[in-house]
């Protein structure tokens, strides 16, 4: 974008890591797009990494969907699945021999024990004290002995691993958000390894952006009360010689549903799938989805992707909450639709009009000599792309069929002099041009009758298309032909009650 300076570093490193359970939500996009607008605007790498280390709730459908969606939204990643790169495998499900290995090293520097309370221990010893028994884990297990392990496990108790934190406090800049703080004792020691082997998100996680080098998270607001977890997790593993440093944190404000509450995965207005089924472009939804927290100007609502790129600067992100406001989302693709090039625009119809049994999905020539006629007529008029076989499909069937709705609001009784004026006015034509229908109309309706262009045209409009909502009429009845048109019409007063 001209005067946008763009600041170069391809040291940066940036991960989208989600784990495939459900359908993708926006939310999730939004994280993802902001991770890819940071890694292109600096011209550095954008990682893509899949958490799939919950067996009872990831499922290969959901890992093809974000494989699709990603690809359907053009937000193309450098290193992972179906890419590869240096720092593979990029699916958690595959790296189980590193995090062990990874385990041993931490468990051999003293930064992991074992730990056998169970969370009933934990309340009662909390009761015991006069605490709250909801506070967490209380550390107990740090300085078990040798002979109290050993009995325990006599007993039949399995340990989980927890990471020892440190005793001071942890604090960072974070990117969005400044100076960030929790004082000591405020985060307790965690587990990072179940009592059967399997390692944890809170270990495999800092592991996997340690060994993938990544030196910079953005995620969402709702993870930061773990920063300070993974932060001393960081040191360790520096200590330990796998990681070379602790990445810098920003953390995205919350995206914002109906009712004050976070946009929820179960929210129909987060799935990713419904904007694309309804016809959403890719690159008008990431456009509304880029407004969620940060713009490009005060001035400016409408971008490419390519533009939010070059100005993309991660620190003018704001802090606070971001409504999902659906009619600004259709707005701002429908803005989108409407720079389209008009070939661009027809070809895209094409899914959604094929999908409605309207046209071949590999168009005849006859269908797409009318659809490229068609389409500039709905450009203007239409927000998003699935809205195409309501507004076209008139033209691509031999009859069509005025819902009763219809017929009760514009083909009562008074209609019947208007459609025989209309038949009367089009049969006479000499040439049947949107001008010269537009003619006829008006010489018989408005002037003739001396009906308002509304009262006059309305039960036309519903014999031609069917709805009372369409395309330009005039250019709608050229493309449809004389005969098609006059015969609808003629069908249209039939319906008139007498």
């Amino acid at each position: 974008m001209k005067g946008t300076r763009v600041s170069r570093d391809p040291s940066v490193r940036v991960r989208f890591c989600p784990s495939p359970t459900g359908n993708p939500h926006v939310g999730l996009v939004r994280t993802c797009l902001f991770n890819w607008a940071f890694a292109r605007h600096h011209g550095g790498t954008f990682v893509f990494r899949i958490e799939d280390t919950d067996a009872s709730r990831d499922s290969e459908e959901s890992y093809q969907q974000l494989l699709d969606s990603l690809r359907w939204l053009g937000l193309d990643w450098d290193e992972g699945p179906e890419v590869g790169g240096d720092h593979g495998p990029y699916r958690q499900s595959e790296r189980r021999s590193i995090y062990l290995d990874v385990v041993a090293k931490l468990r051999d520097a003293g930064y992991l024990y074992e730990s056998f309370s169970s969370g009933e221990e934990i309340e009662a010893r909390h009761r015991a004290a006069g605490r709250d028994p909801k506070l967490g884990y209380d550390n107990y297990d740090r300085n078990l002995t040798d002979a109290a392990k050993d009995e325990l496990r006599a007993a039949g108790r399995v340990p989980v691993l927890r990471f020892r934190m440190p005793d001071d406090s942890i604090g960072w800049t974070d990117l969005v958000r400044g100076d960030v703080a929790f004082a000591p004792g405020t985060v307790p020691d965690y587990v990072v390894v179940r009592g059967n082997g399997d390692p944890l998100y809170p270990l495999v996680n800092p592991v996997d952006d340690a060994l993938m080098r990544i030196t910079h998270v953005l995620r969402g607001e709702d993870l930061l009360p773990s920063t300070p977890r993974q932060i001393a997790l960081y040191r360790a593993l520096i200590d330990v010689g796998v990681a070379e440093r602790v990445p810098e944190f920003g953390h995205l404000p919350y995206v914002m549903g109906e009712g004050n509450k976070k946009l929820s995965k179960r929210d129909p207005q987060a799935n990713l799938l419904h904007y694309r089924e309804q016809g959403y472009l890719p690159e008008g939804l990431l456009n509304y989805l880029a407004l969620l927290g940060w713009s490009i100007a005060e001035d400016r609502d409408i971008f490419t992707l390519r533009e939010m790129a070059d100005a993309f600067d991660v620190t003018r992100v704001s802090p606070n909450p971001a409504r999902f406001d659906g009619r600004k989302c259709e707005a701002i693709n429908g803005a989108h639709l409407r720079l389209l090039a008009p070939d661009d625009f027809a070809s895209r119809l094409v899914p959604y009009l094929a999908g409605a049994g309207l046209i071949a999905p590999e168009p005849t020539p006859s269908e797409q000599e009318l659809l490229a006629a068609a389409a500039p007529l709905i450009q203007e008029r239409m927000p998003v792309l699935g809205q195409a076989p309501g507004m076209l499909g008139f033209l691509f069937v031999k009859d069509i069929t005025v819902e009763a709705d219809v017929q009760a609001k514009v083909l009562g009784a008074d209609a019947a002099p208007v459609l025989d004026a209309t038949i009367s006015a089009l049969s006479g034509l000499s040439s049947w041009t949107a001008a010269d229908v537009e003619g006829a109309l008006k010489s018989a309706l408005v002037d003739g009758l001396g009906l308002k262009p509304r009262k006059a045209f309305a039960p036309v409009r519903a014999a031609i298309t069917g709805r009372t909502v369409s395309p330009p009429l005039y250019e709608s009845m050229e493309l449809l032909g004389r005969d098609r048109s006059l015969t609808r019409l003629r069908a249209a007063r039939e319906l008139v009650p007498a």
